[in-house]
């Protein structure tokens, strides 16, 4: 009832209740006080203990114990250490063992996957779940596993999909007074609305967790949503909330929790801070020991980090930051995100081999630069010149004087054709290279072909990775060489 209710009155009973057993609290009791309800300002003095009793898991064989524990694990990202515990009850439902226990570590495994970057196994440990909950009554469960299935789908850019599963949620919670229960709709409608460049939407969705400045008492959920609040408070021209929030983030030391929220926190610092703190402060925020283990929350500083030095104009330091997490989104099926990589090396100087050639009957295209294209990618979905300068941290005059330039190069006069015209560009997606188009000094690379052959080349800071990472995928890309372009790309029987 605490949990789920999410409002701070309904928790001055419970611990007036438990005030005679102070301080005997049975173990998992006292987690439960400490790192799931209130984990914001009761966590760091319980993490000890926490982590003792994770690592007495391996000898623990009762399935109500474990889950509880994992669910003292979740809000501080303990649950790598309790994954093979919760695989047992998982294995012992499925051979019909208790229903619930399993139910709830699903539940955990779910969350757990998603932030390691297994989203395969997330979805399907959530519809397994579901499907466990209808059929045998268990609809509070159900409404927890349905926020992983809009979270992933928000982060796939399923966007239909996510709107349809939170808009369930709600008209569920709202009457019940579920405020715990609307806030992960709110999570995962934050997520969507960052993927579609609704800045604003997403403000509004992470402000209705906890607002900006505060980590408001007993709302565990605020740790998930405040990077996207900082994030969506910079693109809208809120600095002085993102910095209040930011500074919020640091008093109650949620970087002291655990390397995820240490990462988040710095990389929100960042996005916050003025230009000649920005880039220490996304160093140091990547270069978390252990950062590595939640791929999508690393990558999204590395694209913000990325966009911030492009913007700075430090174009071999984005690139790389850019090309990582471009590298990491496409493996996870992030698409928006994905996309907006992409966009952001477009911009860098990196646009894809096979667009540097005039498509049919499109002369001009070919003489786009990377900005124009973005934009005019960006006013062809829709956007308009103030949600595309908000989105690329540009004025609405320059956005607008872009897509003066554009027009002409891609023989259109309106924005209601740029559609068709860019669709008629060959695909540029994946396939990057050199703007400049000329050889400099850089570092020498060479990778093997297969069939016993090998090449080497010289090529720019930064494009390297871009380039080890087509070998590895098996992808095209074009290195400028002097007086000839070179590509690679597949060869007969596989070979390269």
């Amino acid at each position: 009832m605490c949990s789920f209710g999410g409002r701070t009155e309904l928790w001055e009973p419970f611990y007036a209740a438990l005030a005679p057993l102070t301080p005997q609290l049975p173990a998992v009791l006292y987690l439960w006080t400490r790192t799931f309800a209130d984990p914001a300002h009761a966590a760091v003095p319980a993490l000890g203990r926490l982590d003792d009793a994770v690592a007495g898991l391996a000898g623990e064989s009762d399935p109500v114990q474990i889950v509880r524990i994992g669910i003292a694990a979740d809000y501080v990202d303990r649950l790598a250490g309790c994954r093979e515990a919760l695989w047992r009850v998982v294995r012992e439902g499925r051979e019909g063992g208790a229903v619930a226990s399993a139910i709830n570590a699903m539940m955990l495994l779910c969350f757990d996957a998603f932030r390691a970057g297994q989203w395969a196994e997330a979805e399907q440990l959530a519809a397994e779940g579901l499907g466990l909950c209808q059929a045998h009554g268990y609809r509070l469960l159900a409404w927890l596993l349905q926020y992983g299935q809009a979270f992933l789908a928000a982060a796939r850019g399923h966007y239909d999909t996510a709107e349809t599963l939170t808009d369930e949620i709600t008209r569920w919670a709202v009457p019940r007074g579920g405020r715990a229960v609307q806030g992960y709709a709110c999570h995962a409608r934050t997520l969507a609305a960052m993927g579609q460049g609704d800045c604003e939407r997403a403000y509004q969705q992470a402000a209705a967790v906890s607002p900006a400045g505060v980590f408001a008492s007993h709302v565990p959920h605020a740790l998930r949503v405040a990077f996207d609040l900082v994030e969506a408070a910079v693109r809208t021209g809120r600095r002085t909330e993102a910095a209040a929030h930011v500074a919020a983030m640091r008093e109650t030391g949620l970087g002291a929790i655990s390397p995820r929220l240490a990462l988040i926190t710095t990389g929100a610092a960042a996005i916050a801070a003025p230009d000649h703190q920005a880039a220490a402060l996304f160093a140091e925020a990547l270069a978390i020991p252990g950062a590595a283990e939640w791929p999508f929350d690393r990558a999204r500083v590395q694209l913000a980090a990325g966009e911030r030095l492009r913007r700075a104009r430090a174009t071999t330091q984005a690139r790389q930051h850019l090309g990582a997490a471009l590298d990491t989104f496409r493996r996870l099926g992030a698409r928006p995100w994905q996309a907006r990589a992409e966009n952001e090396l477009r911009a860098a100087g990196l646009v894809p081999a096979i667009a540097a050639r005039p498509g049919p009957g499109l002369p001009g295209a070919a003489s786009l630069t990377p900005q124009e294209y973005e934009i005019a990618m960006l006013a062809a979905a829709g956007l308009t010149n103030k949600q595309i300068a908000e989105r690329l941290y540009l004025s609405h005059r320059t956005v607008a004087a872009h897509l003066y330039q554009a027009f002409p190069k891609l023989g259109v006069t309106s924005r209601a054709a740029l559609r068709d015209a860019l669709a008629a560009l060959p695909a540029r997606s994946g396939t990057f290279h050199d703007q400049e188009g000329k050889a400099s000094a850089g570092t020498r690379r060479s990778i093997s072909y297969g069939c016993g052959r090998t090449r080497s080349w010289h090529t720019k800071p930064g494009t390297h990775d871009l380039i080890s990472d087509a070998y590895r995928r098996r992808e095209t890309y074009m290195i400028k060489k002097p007086g000839r372009a070179e590509r690679l790309g597949r060869g007969a029987g596989g070979c390269w």
